[in-house]
């Protein structure tokens, strides 16, 4: 199975200059934030696959303009195949903005999920806009992780946790991948395809 993971600002390569022979055995795409609304749906439309999404910081259209033919992933729980996939929208509080989250709303957050993990089981993909707290972050509050996702790492050992928020570019995908636990913690900014 083929990811698209994505964040955060858009590609040429899947979007103006779009190449379908390229993303050919995507099966699912996984949105970490700060996206427009009419890239997600062209993707999800172009590339007729289940899109799902979490909002960033920056994701102001989304009440008035959802993305047409994509799934808001913020606090739920779905099955994609035989993956559980779980969402978090957006960063850390820095300025009243939407989708902001001090660290104690975050945790109250997470704990509100336990019984729907017990239920339906723990999830193999964690998505979110922030990253967690001392993994791919910076200093400065607005780009600052959150320390309940290492907890729910820890707790739950997800396949990937992936995120956006932190602008980086790579020269290597080695360079967005860090292993916590026996978790990959993934940042999306751009775009990464992921082999399951």
């Amino acid at each position: 199975m083929q990811i698209l993971a994505i964040a955060d600002t858009v590609v040429p390569a899947l979007y103006g200059d779009f190449d379908a022979e390229r993303f050919r055995g995507v099966d699912l795409v996984l949105g970490c934030g700060d996206l427009p609304p009419e890239y997600l749906a062209f993707l999800a439309n172009t590339l007729e696959v289940p899109l799902y999404y979490v909002r960033g910081n920056h994701d102001l259209r989304y009440e008035s303009s959802p993305p047409a033919g994509c799934l808001d992933l913020h606090n739920k729980l779905v099955q994609f195949n035989d993956l559980n996939i779980l969402g978090l929208e957006g960063s850390r509080w820095y300025n009243n903005g939407p989708q902001q989250y001090t660290e104690k709303e975050m945790a109250a957050m997470i704990r509100k999920l336990r019984l729907k993990l017990w239920r339906k089981g723990r999830p193999d993909i964690i998505i979110t806009h922030a990253p967690p707290r001392g993994v791919h972050d910076e200093e400065d509050l607005c780009h600052r992780g959150f320390k309940a996702y290492l907890g729910l790492i820890k707790k739950y050992q997800p396949r990937y946790f992936i995120h956006g928020h932190i602008h980086r570019d790579f020269t290597d995908d080695s360079e967005r991948n860090t292993k916590v636990h026996n978790t990959s913690v993934i940042n999306a900014y751009g775009y990464h395809v992921i082999e399951i």
